[in-house]
């Protein structure tokens, strides 16, 4: 068994090799745009479904999920609001972790996707049975892993959290004397434990788009705009989480450019936050962290996540006219990955009151 004082535990060895992601949907004319958008909006009214889309999906979508009654969330929210909705069909617009999870808390509706391979760099390094025997070595502690997991890690779980509300999670089973199992956001892992001093052993897999932030770049991007908060996901490393003025969630994030009240964001999380931002404020310049983009793994100079870029508005059309990408858990996956999820939005609901 390893030492369960040694807090970093290496598991390189069970991470595997990231496929380079397909190319994202076809760059539409204006034109186009609009086709797509009135028909998908005739196709969810036939097919009584609501559009239930991420914070980092692109503009377009976000603007067709507020038009015809959709939500537009991060991952908690996106289950919460998708569960409570009466339509019979949710697009969930996001990688595949988003929809399984839909799928966990609403058996009883069809859940389709415009692709079943946007997927996410932490779900892809974290696969079930590799985390399951990792917690089988600290069979005394609680299992806490991260929203971006497939439905089966999160089976494995005890509790499941998002961005949003992991560190008073965590803190709740600190303070009750808890030692934690963490996976598989090994940066966010990082943050948590400084923040709460829990008694941590964590996986070691990441982010590849926030990772991607540098801290020295950062720095100088704030010394060029000093009048500029700096806000930061905590899926970041520790250097850059430490340059912030905010560190949160995707929604805190969004709550932080409100309540500021500052003329200029330095952003360091996925650019396609920045159209709900803009919307927030549209007069506040909003400037992205700069990421590096590695030899061999071309990317935009700005955070973008390929999984995410995805999902289209011609795909998502397709896929309402054809009923493919219909996601399915594993009823006996399911029922035990429901249990650490309600737990979490029990823990919200309890937390508001």
């Amino acid at each position: 068994m390893t030492d369960p004082s040694k807090k970093i535990i290496d598991v390189s060895d069970r991470i595997p090799e990231f496929y380079v992601p397909p190319a994202k949907p076809e760059v539409l004319t204006e034109e186009e745009r609009l086709f797509y958008s009135n028909k998908i909006k005739k196709q969810l009214k036939e097919q009584d479904a609501v559009i239930v889309a991420h914070f980092y999906t692109h503009p377009n979508l976000q603007r067709l999920a507020d038009e015809t009654g959709g939500f537009v969330a991060d991952s908690l929210e996106m289950a919460r609001l998708g569960k409570e909705h009466s339509a019979k069909t949710l697009v969930v617009l996001g990688v595949k972790f988003m929809g399984e999870t839909s799928k966990i808390l609403s058996p009883e509706k069809r859940v389709i996707m415009p692709d079943l391979n946007a997927e996410c760099s932490l779900d892809l390094s974290c696969p079930a049975d590799a985390f399951s025997d990792f917690c089988d070595e600290y069979s005394d502690r609680t299992v806490v892993v991260y929203a971006n997991t497939s439905a089966a890690v999160k089976a494995r779980s005890d509790w499941v959290v998002t961005s949003s509300i992991a560190l008073e999670i965590v803190k709740h089973l600190h303070d009750k004397g808890e030692k934690i199992v963490w996976g598989p956001d090994k940066h966010l892992g990082a943050y948590i434990e400084k923040m709460t001093g829990v008694d941590m052993v964590k996986w070691q897999g990441s982010c590849i788009v926030h990772e991607e932030f540098k801290a020295i770049q950062l720095k100088q991007l704030m010394e060029q705009n000093p009048d500029a908060k700096v806000l930061v996901h905590p899926e970041s490393p520790m250097a850059v989480i430490e340059l912030g003025d905010v560190v949160g969630s995707t929604s805190q994030l969004l709550k932080a450019v409100k309540d500021l009240g500052a003329e200029k964001y330095i952003v360091a999380t996925e650019s396609g936050i920045f159209y709900r931002m803009q919307q927030a404020l549209e007069e506040v310049e909003l400037i992205p962290a700069p990421s590096t983009v590695e030899e061999g793994f071309k990317r935009p100079a700005h955070a973008l996540c390929p999984w995410m870029a995805m999902n289209g508005l011609k795909n998502l059309s397709e896929v309402l006219e054809s009923g493919a990408n219909e996601i399915f858990v594993p009823d006996d996956i399911r029922e035990k990955a429901f249990k650490p999820i309600q737990r979490m939005l029990d823990f919200s609901v309890n937390l508001s009151k």
